[in-house]
């Protein structure tokens, strides 16, 4: 048996990535179906303001809705959250398109985001056997391309039949839906965080772990800056169409890499800056800018790396978390890829307008930045000694208090 098999194989482990794929259905549903809607109503400004507050508002709030879980438990963080998310857009859709109905929902449905993907990851050493959870990283995070194509999908759908507040309206319904069932799993109730003293840094006391998260926003510009110079090199060949399958060869590229990655061998720490320094290569041919056809195996090919490098981080955060933080760390990692994607296409829109070249240049040196960083994170002994040693000194200082 393959080793995504004896992954996909485990106990409630179909149920669970499948809840959680539906839950963040959102991620990529929600912003297109705020898009479409405020649309109707303001300018392609404003519309995108509405969809950068609910990116903010998720950003936001992972992390504090993350330590909650690590707090007290994951099912009644994953109600709340997505209770709250959902009615932020209902507001939306029923708030007749006024600016400010609009901006208040679209921030609450950003802030009551349910950390799934954090929570999910949390879970993975208790679903699969200690030498498969490397390989069930992967699998959760080359299936998380799927998201980013049946998101807009479901929003053009609802849309296409019920107009801009149907699209709403699913976003809300996917999410609590996912949300619910996945809470509502076994492994979810059953699982504890790890009681440990408490510090307000979290897992930002670790100094290694802070340069990774670093290391991360880099990594997320990377990314957020190919859907802006793609959108420019499809209007230069014509049609602005052409963007949505150059981006959709990128996710299947991610995902082709991601079930490659699965029959590697697990690495050790020092792998970590190795698959950023092929996430970042990865990124240099596009600058040749070539035809169509080749622009899109160029495309699909930046994309391949992406998998192997996140489930290296993400093994990097489990190692690095204190005790009692995993879930917020984990959430740390996702806040720190969103902003850096969003800075990426900030910086990108304005290098693009100028010189179409150096839009493309922006994700390889960003890629780069990512690659100093994550051999930063690299694990030498000296590194080891001072972050334990930091830590213990802040956990006595917590304890005096």
């Amino acid at each position: 048996m393959s080793t995504v098999q004896s992954v996909l194989r485990a106990p409630r482990v179909p149920t669970l990535l499948a809840a959680s794929q539906v839950g963040r259905l959102p991620l990529a549903a929600g912003p297109l179906a705020l898009l479409l809607f405020a649309r109707e109503s303001v300018s392609l400004a404003l519309a995108g303001l509405v969809v950068a507050v609910y990116t903010a508002g998720m950003a936001v709030s992972a992390p504090m809705l993350a330590r909650s879980v690590d707090r007290w438990r994951q099912p009644p963080v994953l109600f709340a959250s997505s209770a709250l998310s959902a009615a932020g857009f209902v507001a939306v859709a029923s708030g007749g398109g006024d600016l400010v109905v609009t901006l208040v929902g679209a921030a609450f449905a950003g802030l009551g985001t349910p950390p799934l993907e954090a929570c999910l990851r949390a879970l993975w050493p208790a679903l699969v056997p200690p030498p498969a959870v490397a390989a069930a990283y992967t699998v959760d995070i080359a299936l998380q391309e799927v998201i980013f194509v049946a998101g807009p999908l479901v929003t053009l759908a609802a849309v296409g039949v019920a107009g801009p507040p149907a699209g709403l309206f699913a976003a809300a319904a996917c999410q609590l839906a996912g949300a619910i069932v996945f809470a509502l799993s076994p492994p979810v109730r059953a699982w504890r965080g790890e009681p440990a003293p408490r510090h307000w840094a979290g897992p930002l006391r670790v100094p290694r772990f802070v340069v990774l998260v670093a290391g991360v926003v880099c990594t997320g510009a990377a990314v957020g800056s190919l859907p802006v110079v793609i959108t420019g090199y499809a209007e230069a060949a014509g049609d602005r169409a052409l963007s949505g399958w150059l981006l959709a060869a990128q996710a299947g590229g991610a995902l082709v890499g991601g079930l490659l990655y699965t029959r590697a061998k697990q690495g050790g720490p020092g792998r970590l800056p190795v698959l950023a320094a092929c996430f970042a290569v990865g990124y240099l041919p596009l600058l040749l800018m070539p035809g169509l056809g080749a622009m899109a195996v160029l495309v699909a090919l930046s994309g391949v790396a992406l998998p192997p490098l996140l489930t290296a981080v993400f093994l990097t955060t489990d190692r690095l978390a204190p005790p009692g933080t995993v879930v917020e760390a984990f959430a740390w990692i996702v806040t720190a890829f969103t902003v850096g994607s969003a800075t990426g296409a900030a910086l990108t829109g304005p290098l693009a307008a100028t010189d179409l070249r150096a839009g493309f240049a922006l994700a390889p040196v960003a890629g780069l930045l990512a690659v100093v960083a994550m051999a930063a994170v690299h694990p030498w002994r000296r590194a080891r000694q001072d972050d334990a040693r930091a830590l213990d000194d802040q956990v006595v200082q917590t304890g005096d208090r």
